[in-house]
C-alpha cells in the first residue's frame, strides 16, 4: 500500500499526563474508504488516541497526517473544514428541536449562515429538502418533525449520524457508536454505519467486538497505550495476545 492510499497516519503518536503515558508511540494507518475500528480493554488508550486525532488534545510527541499533510498542530476548526468530522463533537443534537431542524443547523454550519438569519425562504426550502434526504438515509424520515427529546435512544444515535453526515465528512470519526444499546439498536446502527460508509472513510472507537467483527475492514487493538495487534477480524481474533487481553486465559470467543 502506498502513502496515497492512507487518509490518516500517525507517527510515534504519544501523550503523557503527569508522567503517565496514556498513548505510547502509536503508528496508525487508516486506509482511504475503509471502516477501521480501534478497540481494546478499558484503559487501553482508545479515547486518548481519538482525542489526539480530533484535536481535543495535543500530542506530547509524534505527528498526525491527514491526506498526506501534517495536521499535528492544526486547530479543531481547521481539520473540520478539511472534512475530519467527529460524531457527537457538535454534541450533535438540540433536544427541544426536531430532527429536521437539528440536521438543518448542521447543514448550514459550513455555509456560515446562522439559524436566526435565514432570510431566504428558497434557501430554507433547499436546506430542509437536503435535511429530509439525510434523515431518510438514516431511517428517520418518519420522525422528521417530532421533538428530538421524544426519540428512542437508538433513533437519537441515528440522528447524531445524520448531523455528522450533514457536515460532509471525508473522514468520519465515531466514538463508541453502539454504547448503551440493546441488540436491536446495535444491529440497526451497525447496518447504518455500513450504509453511510460508502464513499467515505470511518474510524471508530468501539467496545462491541461482535459489531466490529461484522463491519470493520481493519481492527487495531490497543493495550496500555500501544498497538497490540492489527488486521482483519479473523487475524485479530486468532491472536493469543488479544485473547489474553480480552479474556484473561479464557478460550471464550471474542465475539461474545
Amino acid at each position: 500500500m502506498t502513502h496515497a492510499d492512507m487518509i490518516l497516519e500517525t507517527k510515534g503518536l504519544t501523550r503523557q499526563f503527569n508522567g503517565f503515558t496514556a498513548v505510547k508511540g502509536i503508528d496508525l494507518r487508516v486506509r482511504r474508504g475503509a471502516i477501521h475500528a480501534l478497540i481494546g480493554p478499558n484503559g487501553a488508550g482508545k479515547t486518548t488516541c481519538f482525542n489526539l486525532l480530533t484535536k481535543f488534545l495535543t500530542p506530547t510527541s509524534g505527528q498526525i497526517f491527514f491526506d498526506g499533510r501534517e495536521i499535528t498542530r492544526a486547530a479543531p476548526a481547521a481539520i473540520a473544514r478539511k472534512g475530519v468530522i467527529r460524531s457527537f463533537q457538535i454534541s450533535a443534537v438540540f433536544p427541544h428541536l426536531t430532527p429536521v431542524e437539528n440536521v438543518t443547523i448542521a447543514l448550514q454550519r459550513p455555509l456560515g449562515v446562522s439559524f436566526r438569519f435565514w432570510k431566504s425562504s428558497v434557501m430554507l426550502t433547499r436546506l430542509r429538502e437536503r435535511a429530509l434526504d439525510l434523515l431518510g438515509e438514516v431511517g428517520l424520515a418518519a420522525y422528521a418533525d417530532v421533538k428530538t427529546v421524544e426519540l428512542s435512544y437508538g433513533h437519537k444515535r441515528a440522528l447524531e449520524i445524520a448531523t455528522t453526515l450533514a457536515m460532509d465528512p471525508v473522514l468520519m470519526l465515531l466514538d463508541e457508536p453502539t454504547q448503551g444499546m440493546g441488540h436491536e439498536d446495535v444491529d440497526r446502527v451497525t447496518a447504518l454505519i455500513k450504509k453511510v460508509s460508502s464513499g467515505r472513510t470511518i474510524l471508530m472507537v468501539e467496545h462491541n467486538m461482535k459489531m466490529v467483527s461484522s463491519i470493520a475492514d481493519t481492527i487495531t487493538v490497543l493495550q496500555r497505550g500501544e498497538i497490540l495487534a492489527e488486521g482483519d477480524y479473523a487475524a485479530v481474533s486468532a491472536n493469543p495476545q488479544v485473547k489474553e487481553a480480552y479474556m484473561g486465559t479464557d478460550n471464550e470467543s471474542l465475539a461474545h
